[in-house]
C-alpha cells in the first residue's frame, strides 16, 4: 500500500493577489480611489523571516495594515492559517490577531503615557483593563527581562523611558500573548544608529529561541540582509521581485532593487552606518 505524503502545512500569513485603494478628497469638492497596493503576493510560513523593503512611498505602511485587517483590500485575500480574514467574526479576528503581534516604528507614539510599564506590557491580555494579579506580573517581568529590562521598569511611564527602552517595553508587550509572528513596522528608524544595532540583535536573538516568524518592514537594506533569510521589494504599490536575500543582494534582478542597493544608506548591526550592502 503506497504512503500517503502529508499535505504541506500552509503558510503562517498570507497575501493572494492584495489589492488596496485609498479615498482621496479634493480642494474642489471630488474625490477619487487611488490605488495604493497592486496586485502583492507574500506569504510567511512559521520560524520563517521576509524582509519588504522600499522607498518612503512604496505601500509599506499600507501592506501592514492590510495584512492585520486594519485596512479593508479592495480586492485580493489575507490568510492565517489558510483561513481568509475577511470571514471571520470580530471575535475571530481578535483570535487571530493575537497569533500575530505588530512592533511599530515610533516606540514613544506607541505606548500610553498614562500606563506604566507594567500595564502596558500585560494590556493585550486585560479585556476591559482589568486588575494585575500576581501571575500576570510574574508574566510582565518575564517579558521584560527576555527584552533585557529588569523590575525596577515596572512603575515607570512611557515618558521616562529613552526612545530604546521604550522600544523594549514595546517588544515585550508583543510577546506576551505568545504570538507565533511579529511584524515589525520600520523598529529600529526612530533610534540612533547604536540603539539600532542592539534592537536588531534584540530581535534577531528572539527570533531564533522562539522560533518565530518574522515581517520586517524597513527601507533599511542592512537591517534586512541582518535578520531576514528572503526579502521582497516593494515600489510603488507593487512587487518588483522577491527571493532569498543573499542571492537578491548579490544578483538583483530589477534595476530598481540595483539602485536601492546601490543608493541607501543602511546600518551595520556593528553600530557603524554604511552604504556597503553587497
Amino acid at each position: 500500500m503506497p504512503v500517503m505524503t502529508p499535505a504541506p502545512a500552509p503558510p503562517l500569513l498570507e497575501a493572494r493577489d492584495l489589492n488596496v485603494s485609498v479615498h482621496v478628497a479634493h480642494r474642489w469638492g471630488t474625490a477619487t480611489q487611488r490605488v495604493v497596493l497592486h496586485g502583492v503576493n507574500l506569504c510567511v510560513h512559521r520560524g520563517q523571516t521576509l524582509a519588504v523593503v522600499g522607498e518612503s512611498g512604496a505601500g509599506k505602511s499600507t501592506l501592514v495594515r492590510a495584512l492585520l485587517r486594519l485596512q479593508r483590500p479592495a480586492a485580493g485575500q489575507v490568510l492565517i492559517d489558510g483561513q481568509d480574514l475577511a470571514i471571520l467574526s470580530p471575535s475571530e479576528l481578535r483570535a487571530q490577531r493575537r497569533r500575530i503581534q505588530i512592533v511599530f516604528q515610533d516606540p514613544i507614539a506607541s505606548l500610553n503615557p498614562a500606563l506604566t510599564v507594567l500595564e502596558l506590557v500585560t494590556d493585550p491580555l486585560r479585556p476591559g483593563a482589568g486588575a494585575i494579579g500576581t501571575a500576570l506580573k510574574e508574566k510582565a517581568l518575564e517579558q521584560l527581562q527576555t527584552v533585557g529590562l529588569g523590575a525596577e521598569y515596572l512603575g515607570r511611564r512611557a515618558a521616562e523611558l529613552s526612545g530604546g527602552q521604550a522600544q523594549r517595553v514595546a517588544i515585550a508587550r508583543a510577546l506576551i500573548t505568545g504570538p507565533e509572528m511579529l511584524i515589525c513596522d520600520e523598529p529600529v528608524s526612530a533610534l540612533d544608529l547604536a540603539l539600532r544595532s542592539q534592537v536588531l540583535r534584540l530581535l534577531a536573538e528572539l527570533q531564533r529561541q522562539r522560533s518565530l516568524a518574522l515581517l520586517l518592514v524597513t527601507h533599511d537594506l542592512h537591517a534586512a540582509r541582518f535578520l531576514c533569510e528572503r526579502t521582497l521589494v516593494l515600489r510603488r504599490g507593487a512587487v518588483v521581485e522577491q527571493g532569498v536575500t543573499t542571492q537578491l543582494f548579490a544578483r538583483p534582478a530589477a534595476d530598481y532593487t540595483r539602485e536601492l542597493l546601490a543608493s541607501m544608506l543602511s546600518v551595520d548591526p556593528g553600530g557603524r552606518a554604511s552604504r556597503s550592502v553587497s
